[in-house]
């Protein structure tokens, strides 16, 4: 863990989404120095999946030794942003720093994104850490230390992290834009960088995405308190950074970062955006292996400071996305018997694993097109009572609709072939609820404990 120096005592920092999650752990970081925290985010009252409101914040941040001041602030709403960025200034007479934390995902298609949605992820992404940014600015300037920090990924172009979830990834990717002009537009006024952990990230967010179990996968979200307490010590002139939190917490001299993780040793999850080589991946598709540790490109030389910096690379093979590694679910089981088709034994398997808990926990109805030898149309339905499975369309409309090859499909099953990498090589094509078909993952690893 990167100790406190004392170096943010009095100064004033504006964290959007900061009632909980990084937000938060950015917020009780800075506060052990004897920071003044606005807590700007919309959580007035406890969420049923989401605990934290931006009061229960302030008195841990009260508690940790700093000074906090809630403020309700949808980020969608310019008027609650000036309103928040008014009282900081009058209560603690100046900003310092801005952390643009606050965020909306959604990791689906661009048919099943409704518009909605998309104009959710654009205006709190997107428009939310522009318009906020605007409101800090001017007394940015008048600060001495003089950062903005926004929790955005490296700009990546490889096509790959498009194409599944368009509409996250241009919303995501205009917080990195900011970072890429403002720190232009402002340099030698104010620091502009983007931060980004190199691993999943456990949050009640990342609970309901992945589900629970996904933790074991994850690291703490001290992990981005430490290296977003690392940038702010930083000069002005460091700016217009793409840092990956391991990278500059290494620069800090930690090299044990299992501190770090919520289960020391388990293997991680990548975090989005960020690619492999190429050689790996393929020559990783098929194998028993863990995943590979992700490797990051060397940065190319620019004329200024970017030794976190990851630039956007040319188009290559697939990268490795957040999704929850399932461990094999028909491994040393008994080969599937010749009289049935492999596809049929495996969906047998499955079957005799299923109970009501199982879907109650699960609540979704997976499709599955199967191409080649005993393939077509199969289901798994896991809203019915006890689940079902079964050759053809299920009888309710499935959440999440799976195509591969019915060798794939087998493969898959038994362990030989990562649903991750089948997913971004091309292998596997999923339509509907991205969320749903994590949910999958995590229940092949319930069923392989029952077997």
């Amino acid at each position: 863990m990167l100790p406190n120096t004392g170096k943010l005592a009095g100064c004033t920092i504006f964290i959007t989404g900061a009632s909980r999650g990084i937000g938060k752990a950015i917020a009780l970081k800075a506060a052990k120095d004897g920071a003044n925290i606005v807590i700007a985010a919309k959580t007035t009252q406890t969420h049923p999946k989401l605990p934290g409101t931006i009061y229960t914040a302030a008195e841990e941040i009260e508690a940790a030794g700093g000074k906090a001041l809630p403020c309700v602030v949808d980020v969608r709403d310019e008027q609650q942003i000036n309103s928040a960025v008014e009282k900081a200034v009058e209560r603690f007479g100046g900003i310092d720093i801005l952390v643009n934390n606050a965020s909306a995902i959604s990791l689906t298609n661009t048919l099943d994104t409704p518009t909605k949605r998309v104009d959710l992820m654009m205006n709190v992404n997107t428009r939310g850490t522009y318009l906020t940014s605007k409101a800090c600015i001017p007394f940015l300037r008048k600060s001495k230390v003089a950062h903005i920090l926004n929790l955005s990924p490296p700009l990546n172009l490889n096509p790959l992290w498009f194409k599944q979830h368009c509409a996250y990834t241009i919303a995501k990717y205009g917080m990195s834009m900011c970072v890429l002009g403002m720190a232009e537009e402002f340099r030698g006024e104010i620091a502009v960088n983007a931060l980004w952990p190199k691993t999943a990230i456990h949050t009640a967010a990342m609970d309901m995405l992945g589900g629970s179990g996904v933790e074991s996968q994850c690291r703490k979200v001290d992990i981005i308190a430490d290296a977003a307490y690392s940038i702010f010590k930083r000069p002005k002139s460091f700016t217009g950074n793409f840092i990956l939190d391991e990278n500059i917490l290494k620069e800090e001299g930690i090299n044990d970062f299992d501190v770090y993780a919520i289960k020391p040793g388990h293997p991680l999850l990548p975090d989005f955006f960020l690619d492999e080589h190429p050689d790996e991946i393929m020559k990783e598709t098929e194998s028993h292996d863990p995943v590979p540790e992700v490797k990051e490109e060397k940065p190319q030389s620019e004329p200024q400071p970017q030794l976190q910096s990851q630039p956007p690379p040319q188009p290559q093979s697939p990268p490795q996305p957040r999704l929850q590694q399932p461990p094999p679910l028909l491994q040393q089981q008994q080969p599937p018997r010749a009289h049935f088709g492999a596809v049929e034994e495996t969906f047998r398997i499955v079957k005799d694993s299923l109970s009501d808990e199982v879907v109650k926990a699960t609540q979704a109805v997976y499709q599955f097109e199967l191409s080649g030898e005993d393939g077509g149309t199969w289901f798994l339905d896991l809203k019915s009572k006890g689940g079902k499975v079964g050759h053809g369309e299920p009888s309710d409309r499935a959440d999440v609709v799976m195509s591969m090859t019915t060798d794939d499909f087998v493969k898959m099953f038994s362990g030989k072939l990562k649903p991750t990498m089948a997913f971004m090589s091309g292998k596997l094509k999923i339509k509907g609820n991205m969320a749903l078909a994590i949910k999958l993952e995590k229940l092949m690893t319930q069923m392989n404990a029952r077997l």
